[in-house]
């Protein structure tokens, strides 16, 4: 099976993520989207919340498991026995920066490619971080989140 691990904090989801997740369909069998689940970073969301809005966005593609995880991507991959991880990138600083982590993961596991996908313009300057701010100040966060983020 072609799989692939889009891991991440979600915290929340974005229609950027989701845009990702819908292009990369076409290109594998299935792709678990990895809530990341790290005690050292303070999340506004739990993951409990998390997992439930991204099993919401996805109900309808059968394509697309959900789980959460702790520890090193690559050895959630080995796991759930997937050959790819699955990034998007918004700008050349996240491509630096995934990059780098690519370049580790592969050296840590090398049976284990990363895979990178361009955000669509739209959504580029759209990050967990700024929609997180946007909700600390009492913001409208329509138009960057699923209809299913509620707060």
């Amino acid at each position: 099976m072609n799989r692939a691990v889009f891991p991440g904090s979600f915290d929340p989801i974005t229609l950027g993520h989701v845009s990702v997740v819908n292009r990369a369909l076409p290109l594998f069998d299935e792709i678990i989207i990895a809530i990341g689940i790290n005690s050292e970073k303070r999340s506004m969301f739990s993951s409990l919340q998390r997992k439930q809005w991204v099993e919401k966005v996805f109900k309808d593609e059968p394509k697309v498991r959900v789980d959460t995880f702790e520890g090193l991507t690559v050895d959630y991959c080995k796991k759930v026995h997937a050959r790819f991880i699955l990034r998007g990138l918004r700008t050349s600083a996240d491509f630096e920066f995934e990059r780098g982590i690519g370049q580790v993961n592969r050296k840590l596991a090398p049976q284990i490619d990363t895979i990178f996908i361009l955000t669509e313009a739209e959504y580029t300057p759209v990050s967990s971080s700024i929609v997180r701010d946007v909700v600390r100040h009492g913001g409208d966060i329509s138009g960057l989140v699923p209809d299913v983020v509620k707060l």
